[in-house]
């Protein structure tokens, strides 16, 4: 019961909420047809269910993204395609299954963004597929958490894109 009531506000707080202010500027996260996504015929696979799931991602994009917008800026990210590290092994922890990582099996992110200054005025945009295969080398394979793996994969999108444009 505890946990339906966790997921459950996870989804409202997820949903409900599409868009948080950043200190600066703003972010905008839309998922597009998520039925379609690469993990969502695998029910997500990460033990919270598919709501929660992707309000956990929506919190680690706009959290990924928003340190690196100027005052009155607005991101909004469309997302096209959602895989996540690892692969779904489900019999090995019942009821969710388990998600069995290799170096073989980044996290991936098809993205479509534009970033708007105060006017409204269109500053960047592009479509792109997010993933990094060295994923899991270094302190980052170490890192707890929620997902880890797809957490840095997101901040170092963001930083690429983001943080050095003035």
């Amino acid at each position: 019961m505890r946990a339906s009531l966790l997921q459950l506000a996870f989804a409202l707080v997820g949903f409900a909420g599409s868009a948080i202010a950043a200190p600066g500027g703003s972010v905008e996260i839309r998922f597009i047809e998520p039925g379609r996504y690469v993990d969502a015929n695998n029910r997500f696979s990460s033990g919270i269910g598919p709501e929660a799931t992707l309000a956990e991602l929506r919190r680690l994009m706009e959290q990924a993204a928003s340190p690196f917008l100027a005052p009155g800026e607005r991101l909004v990210v469309d997302v096209l395609d959602v895989d996540l590290a690892g692969f779904p092994n489900p019999g090995a922890n019942l009821p969710y299954g388990l998600r069995v990582v290799t170096d073989a099996t980044p996290p991936s992110f098809r993205l479509r963004y534009t970033l708007l200054n105060q006017r409204g005025q269109r500053i960047a945009s592009n479509e792109e597929r997010v993933s990094d295969i060295n994923f899991l080398f270094g302190a980052r394979a170490a890192q707890s958490g929620s997902f880890p793996y797809e957490r840095e994969v997101l901040r170092e999108w963001a930083k690429r894109r983001f943080a050095n444009r003035r």
